[in-house]
């Protein structure tokens, strides 16, 4: 194996330094949704999307910012977010005191937009999401900021890895964790702790069809692209995979399946009528796997769904949502 798998005493140490500005986020049993579906398993969620900033990504984002010296803290950072984790790089700068300038698709929800400024970071904008890479390169040059990148680097898994930490403290007997899928950081730092620490625990990870680089990825053998990201879940509309995210996760997931819009669709409208939340579409992916293709895989197991983040304006999501939807 070419990339080192994150050392459990390391997560732990990165988890107790992470506590100054970030909450331990809750595992919660969702009775109403194994109602809903009629589910022999038990149904846990990890409520990501009660983090700092709405999702995982701070875990990344300070991993990767407690790395830097004094002289990179005063020339800054930038990164290169559909929103997320342009929001969570601003929250991380102003953090450990150090300045953002974003790069963020021409698209990104105002909200999104305005999140990042909240947190004092500039906001610049890009066509789409290849062009935006090619902004942050620019802006790296000529400013000499710190590339922050979404989802790939050892400091970036050894930050989400703190995910799969808590979920394996919080609920021990656990047979599976099913995991979203964008470019994958956030699947390759639990998969590589769940399975240190409980190696026959299944991991599953879930990925939007108009997003599905890691499966193509998977199937070739090597980090694959793919040309245009087409979902409306875009936090996970990564448009390639890269070395370090497709190993752990080629080394530690069991197995991967596909969601479609639709799918997206009916689980927002389920988890806001079965539990009052109204998430994002690359939150309910999990939830719309387990109501889905993988429906009867669990029989008698204890499941746990990675919920990843919240950041949405009620405007989008009663545009996506299926509000109407009926098992």
């Amino acid at each position: 194996m070419l990339t080192e798998t994150p050392r459990i005493d390391a997560v732990r140490a990165l988890h107790e330094r992470l506590q100054e500005w970030l909450a331990l986020t809750p595992v919660m049993r969702c009775r109403s949704l194994e109602n809903f579906i009629g589910a022999d398993f038990e149904f846990h969620a990890k409520l990501e999307f009660l983090q700092r900033t709405g999702t995982f990504k701070p875990r990344g984002a300070l991993s990767v910012m407690l790395g830097l010296d004094e002289t990179q803290k005063e020339a800054g950072v930038t990164a290169v977010s559909a929103g997320n984790h342009a929001i969570a790089t601003a929250f991380a700068a102003q953090a450990v005191g150090t300045s953002a300038k974003v790069v963020m698709i021409m698209n990104a929800n105002p909200y999104r937009i305005e999140r990042c400024r909240h947190f004092g970071a500039e906001v610049v904008l890009a066509d789409d999401v290849h062009g935006a890479f090619d902004v942050a390169n620019e802006i790296q040059e000529r400013e000499g900021r710190f590339f922050v990148h979404p989802f790939e680097g050892t400091d970036v898994v050894l930050g989400t890895a703190t995910v799969g930490l808590e979920i394996c403290d919080q609920v021990p007997e656990l047979d599976a964790v099913i995991v979203p899928i964008g470019g994958g950081g956030l699947c390759a730092g639990i998969s590589s702790a769940v399975k240190q620490i409980k190696p026959e625990c299944e991991i599953i990870g879930v990925e939007p069809v108009g997003a599905d680089s890691m499966h193509r990825s998977f199937a070739s053998g090597k980090p694959e692209s793919i040309e245009k990201v087409m979902t409306i879940a875009d936090s996970l509309g990564a448009p390639f995979a890269l070395p370090i995210s497709y190993q752990l996760c080629k080394e530690n997931v069991d197995e991967l399946v596909l969601v479609s819009d639709s799918d997206l669709k009916d689980a927002m409208g389920i988890l806001f009528r079965e539990m009052k939340i109204a998430v994002e579409p690359a939150c309910t992916a999990t939830t719309a796997a387990l109501i889905g293709p993988l429906s009867d895989r669990f029989s008698g197991k204890k499941v746990v769904a990675v919920m990843c983040g919240s950041n949405i304006d009620w405007p989008t999501f009663s545009q996506h949502a299926n509000l109407g939807y009926r098992c």
